[in-house]
Formats: structure tokens, sequence, C-alpha cells
């Protein structure tokens, strides 16, 4: 599960009698600064390669240890999973063809017939096996481990066969198993496949340089049917402009969730570009100490939540391509649940609460909130619209910008009133409720950094997660996501489009929710 930074920089106040307007001057001045010369190139690129811009090199290939995001998106082309996910991100066959569930504590696999891996080897369960054993044995060292911590042992009892037995029921187990959780590997694979990865995926590696480039082929003999695209060079371009500059050149084919929406626009009018965009799952969401004197009154937090007007931020920052979010989880989960309390911009229903909660205002103020957040420069302007909007209802909000390690350790170890984060990956399965609001996931132990702990929600999603059934599991985590709109742990803000900025010379690109990079099995290039 991954998070990522989101709010930025400190910034300076604006005075303006309407709120609102004082809101669209922040944006449009910052806006204009942010706005970059962009110069026309010409570029002659391959004909048989397309060059997809990723801003940093992946960590580690070995599907049993890299977490990172590049890491997972390019080991999903390389390497199978046994299950996939559709749209409705719930598991679907991948490498097991079918499986059953005999009892909560057995899961049988059955593989497809015919799968080889790169170097001609067949694939069977006892490389399936082998994977899984490295983890749970200390072979490979890696904290994907924790996520299998439910399963006690694997049996191959035929070459198609796989069987997972349980030490207590863990209806998480199908989703740990699909797209980029974990790929297949071949029997005896040690720390060799860091440097050399052989799965059986539609693509196979080539080579790699560290902060520079990956380049994957493709597998003309792939079991679900050979990619169009002959070769793939993902370049390391860790500089917006630059990503930009290389989009309009043409040296460059690709871009996903790279670029800020104001440069999207910017490329969106030359004429050898083309932007696709669709929902995701990527949440940015507000936290608060539970801990703090202030923020453990609900009534706080709740007024936080009536003051905030996410509408002009969606529209100006984002420039629409963000969506109001009600849940940590997605839309596109089978488990959402949108009919929960709603916060709708009520600024003097947030002054009436707070006089409620005995912090009447006393020369316009009526007490400080410190937020921390790192030094992404993209964010600056939400933190000043927030700072506005709660000013306007008698909160002074202090911004504290730190680096980035500085800054998540801090909320780690709670030493924050506030902070903003999002959730990218982790938040597309229901375990996210485990993980992020148990009470026995405090840190180090999860990711329960504000101090949430409310019994009835443990219990319901103790309950959720020894259900095998969704349909039996879908009302206990709509309870969960009802009990939280009122508790407020989070304020959860919007989830992020999925944008692409692509030449012209692509084709049959499909966006999915996850923003992963399965688009590239379909994509192909035109000739010029």
């Amino acid at each position: 599960m991954r998070e990522i930074a989101d709010l930025g920089r400190r910034t300076s106040d604006v005075g303006s009698r309407d709120p609102r307007s004082k809101v669209r001057w922040l944006l449009a001045v910052v806006f204009c600064c942010l706005l970059f010369p962009v110069l026309s190139c010409s570029s002659k690129p391959d004909a048989s390669t397309l060059v997809m811009l990723i801003e940093s090199s992946p960590t580690n290939l070995d599907p049993r240890v890299g977490i990172d995001g590049q890491s997972e998106n390019i080991d999903n082309l390389i390497f199978d999973d046994l299950l996939t996910k559709g749209d409705d991100l719930n598991v679907a066959p991948g490498l097991a063809e079918r499986w059953d569930i005999p009892d909560p504590l057995t899961y049988v696999f059955h593989l497809h017939a015919g799968v080889k891996f790169h170097d001609g080897r067949p694939l069977t369960s006892r490389d399936v096996k082998w994977t899984f054993d490295s983890l749970l044995q200390g072979k490979i060292r890696s904290t994907k481990a924790a996520v299998y911590k439910y399963v006690d042992r694997i049996e191959a009892p035929d070459e198609s066969t796989v069987t997972f037995h349980m030490k207590e029921p863990d209806a998480t187990l199908l989703w740990n198993l699909s797209d980029g959780a974990m790929g297949i590997v071949p029997y005896g694979s040690g720390d060799e496949i860091t440097l050399h990865p052989i799965g059986s995926g539609p693509f196979k590696f080539v080579s790699a340089e560290t902060d520079r480039e990956v380049t994957v082929e493709r597998n003309d003999e792939y079991w679900g049917g050979p990619p169009k695209l002959a070769r793939v060079r993902f370049a390391v371009v860790p500089d917006e402009t630059t990503e930009a500059l290389e989009l309009r050149k043409g040296s460059g084919d690709i871009a996903i969730n790279a670029l800020t929406p104001d440069t999207v626009v910017t490329l969106q009018k030359n004429s050898n570009l083309s932007v696709e965009h669709g929902g995701g799952t990527r949440l940015a969401y507000l936290g608060f100490n539970l801990r703090d004197p202030i923020l453990k009154d609900v009534r706080v937090r709740q007024a936080i939540a009536y003051a905030l007007d996410r509408r002009p931020m969606i529209e100006y920052l984002w420039r629409g391509l963000a969506q109001p979010a009600r849940s940590i989880l997605p839309a596109q989960s089978w488990a959402y649940n949108g009919d929960v309390p709603a916060y709708e911009h009520d600024p003097e229903k947030a002054k009436r609460i707070l006089d409620a909660a005995g912090y009447p205002a006393v020369n316009g103020v009526r007490f400080h909130i410190t937020m921390k957040t790192s030094t992404d420069a993209n964010t600056r302007l939400m933190v000043a619209v927030m700072q506005q909007q709660l000013r306007d209802v008698g909160i002074q909000l202090d911004i504290r910008s730190f680096e980035f390690a500085t800054f998540f350790s801090d909320v780690q170890h709670g030493a924050f009133q506030m902070y903003g984060l999002r959730w990218i990956g982790g938040n597309e399965d229901p375990d996210i409720f485990e993980y992020a609001f148990h009470s026995s996931k405090f840190p180090p132990n999860g990711a329960n950094r504000n101090y949430y702990s409310n019994p009835k929600v443990d219990a319901l999603i103790d309950k959720a997660r020894r259900e095998i059934d969704p349909k039996a599991r879908k009302p206990l985590y709509a309870e969960v996501q009802s009990i939280l709109a009122q508790d407020l742990p989070y304020i959860n803000l919007w989830y992020l489009d999925n944008v692409m900025v692509h030449t012209n010379r692509v084709r049959n690109l499909r966006l999915n929710p996850a923003g992963n990079f399965d688009f590239l099995r379909t994509a192909e290039l035109i000739a010029p």
C-alpha cells in the first residue's frame, strides 16, 4: 500500500471581502506563474519502440520485493499474477483460470495449461509454490511477506493445481494474489531476479540502467496473446517541464499521471498530441491527530469539514480532473458506499458547531491549528485556499513544510495536528479499513496514524475479514464507511482522474481505474 505527500508549501495571505473572489484570485495568480514556455522542436521517433516517460527508476524488479509504483507497474508487464483485477476492482482469472474455496481455510487454484517463462521453461504449480515459500520462509527478505501472514502452507499436488491452506479466514487473500501484488517467478529464483527478471508476462526484460531507462520487448509466445508493441523503453525524466518538452518534440510518446493540470491543458493545444482521462482511484485526504486536545472533539473535525469548499479547488486547481470523495474506497469498488453523511460547504454551520463546542471567536480567531506538509510546490495553491476558508470561520491554519522524509517521519510518530497525503493503490480494496482505521494498527503496526479507535468499527472489520462471501461482506463495510463519515478521522477530499498525454502515433490505449500500465498490452504504433 502506497501513500505520497499531498500538501505543500506555506502560502502568504491575501485580503478581500468576498471569500470566493479571494479563492479565485489566489488560484489565478499562481496559475499564471506556473505556466511554462513550450518550445517547438522536431524529432524522428524510432518506428518500432514506444517511449514512455516515468518520473523515477523502479527500485526493484523482483516482484516479491518491489513495492514502489514504478516497480509494480513494470513488473506487472513482465510477470503474471495468479489473478487479475476488473474495472470494478474485483478479482478475475489470471494465471489461475479458476479457483475453488471448499472451506474458509482452503483455496484451490487451477492454472492455465501451456504457460511458459521467457526462457522457455514451463510455468507449473511448483513455481507458484516457490514464489510464496521464498517469502514465507525468509529466503527473500521483503515487506510483502506480512501481507501473507495468514497463509499456513502451500501445496502443489500436481503441475496445474496450487492449494493455499490458511491459519484463519482471510478474505483479502484473493486481492493480494492479483495484479501487481505478486508476480510468479521460476522455481529456485533468488536475488538474481532483481537484475535479470524472468517472468511469463506479455513483455520480456531487455535491460535497465538506474535513473536512465528500462527496456522491455514483446513476448511473441505470450499465452494471453502477444502485445502489438515490439518494444517499450521507459525513460526516466524526473522534471515535469522536461517531460512536457519531450512529448512536444515527439521523443517521448506517453506520460500518465505525471503532469500538472495546467501543463495538460497547454499540451492539449498541440495537434500532434492527444489527452485521455478517466475516473481514478488515487485519493487525496486530510488526517487529524485524535489525541490532540482540540481535534479529539468530533465537532471540531466536523466544523472543519463544513468550512472547506472543495469545488473551487477541483475546478481551478485540478481543472475538473478530480471527483469529490466520500470514502477512502474509490467509487469503482464493489464495496463502496456513497450513501454516508456528507459535509457540503456551509461556513455558517461550521461557526455554530464551533460555538457549541466552546470555541468562541476572539478578535476573529477561535484557535490555531498547525498543518504539516511536504515541500511539494504543486500543492501550494490548495494550502492557500484552505487557509482562507478556515480563516473565514475563525480557525487560523499555520502551515509547516518539511522535506518529505522528515514530514513523513513526524506523521508516523504522531508529531502533528493535521497533515495531508494521498492513497495510491492501497485504498482499492476494503482491506484498507483494517490497515488505516483498526485500533490494532497504530504505527508501527499499520497506518492508523490518526490514533482512531472505535470498538464497533474494529468488530465490523474483524468480522468482514473472516467472511468469504462478498455479499455478506458488503453491508459490513458499508456500515464501517457510514461510521467513519460521522467520526471523521479523515476528511476525504477527492479522487484524482487518470490523465494520459500521448503522441498521435500511439493508438488503442485503454485507461483503467487503477492507472497502471496495462494499456501497453493493447497499444500499437502507427506508421508515420
